[in-house]
């Protein structure tokens, strides 16, 4: 929502719209700064800005909010610690947020969209649809308002939560600067990491502008026929050209890929599946994330035995992929892997 009745949510302005406002207010450029770093410390009230003077807070307030969403539910897993938030934004759209708790940091899964409209025939997110686009400020307010409910610095972010990123690519892109910028939150662009179901056109274009950031890929399958059946998006995007367009970025990045694959039995988990996907990616600059399927209640498929999970794993490293199984955080909250969706705040 890029407006609240009339005003307009300054998490979305970089430094450099700042200052033009504050050129437009008669006031000082350096004000832009300092306003800027207020706001990525998550400050909640223009008053609560203790080095900028009233005249300009009593101005801001006519024309900006600071919009972190409202936190209408949270949880906390008993298992592992992970968090779960349930955000209204200033519309009344609810998205889901979940920070992980590891050795070397905290971890938040943000959302980029309400809704989804990707369709994958097992993710939740995409049951309701997609209601519409978060804006950059948005983003970086499911952050910040993090930060201010664990009291703790968020080290890093993926964008794999609610939504596709690259079906929202301009506000991802916006956001990724906003939250890299030194002068506000100063997080590295190689600590945030975005995931995309296989939008061909804009990997490509994110190896142009986001060389840094890493990417991770929802595969899922090893071959065209099982990927339509499960993801409506290899209908527009086959199998052979996503596979050409992640090999051609890790050659123009040098970076890594990660190929996300939720294990899935008897769809995709068989030892075939396995010797097929190795060989498509066998020499690639690349790593596979086993993802044991997380339940949603709506879905009829179940996650592969931990034994045929362990033999998948086995067959890849036999090729020399380097491959892990994800550990599952978060799933007695329903926090874990495709298991977000657009909650009603009465749920």
């Amino acid at each position: 929502m890029a407006n609240k009745d009339g005003k307009q949510n300054i998490l979305s302005l970089n430094t450099e719209e700042l200052k033009a406002v504050m050129l437009e207010y008669g006031e000082a450029a350096f004000r832009a700064k300092q306003i800027f770093g207020w706001l990525a410390k998550g400050t909640e009230s223009f008053e609560d800005m203790l080095n900028i003077p009233s005249k300009l807070i009593a101005r801001l307030e006519e024309d900006y909010y600071i919009g972190l969403p409202c936190i209408v539910r949270s949880s906390k897993s008993a298992i592992d610690g992970t968090v779960k938030v349930l955000y209204e934004m200033a519309d009344g759209s609810c998205v889901e947020s979940v920070c992980m708790q590891y050795s070397y940091g905290n971890s938040i899964c943000i959302s980029t969209q309400a809704g989804c409209r990707m369709g994958c025939t097992f993710c939740a997110t995409g049951i309701g649809g997609l209601e519409r686009n978060l804006t950059a400020g948005e983003m970086l307010g499911e952050v910040l308002q993090m930060r201010n409910f664990i009291g703790d610095r968020i080290n890093h972010i993926v964008l794999m939560g609610m939504g596709e990123p690259f079906d929202n690519y301009e506000n991802v892109a916006r956001f990724l600067k906003l939250v890299n910028d030194k002068a506000g939150y100063n997080l590295s662009m190689r600590d945030i990491t975005v995931s995309t179901c296989g939008i061909i056109p804009m990997i490509e274009r994110f190896g142009d502008d986001f060389k840094q950031v890493n990417l991770a890929v929802s595969l899922h399958a090893p071959n065209d026929e099982i990927r339509r059946r499960t993801m409506p998006v290899a209908k527009a995007y086959p199998y052979k050209d996503l596979m050409k367009a992640c090999k051609e970025y890790t050659q123009k990045t040098g970076r890594r890929i990660t190929f996300e694959y939720s294990m899935i039995n008897g769809v995709n988990d068989s030892a075939e599946c396995a010797e097929e996907l190795a060989s498509n990616i066998k020499g690639w600059l690349s790593h596979v994330n086993l993802i044991p399927l997380n339940a949603v209640k709506e879905k009829d498929y179940k996650a592969s035995e931990t034994k045929r999970i362990k033999a998948f794993k086995s067959i890849l490293e036999s090729y020399d992929i380097a491959c892990t199984i994800r550990r599952t955080l978060g799933s007695d909250i329903d926090a874990a892997c495709g298991q977000l969706r657009n909650n009603n705040r009465n749920n």
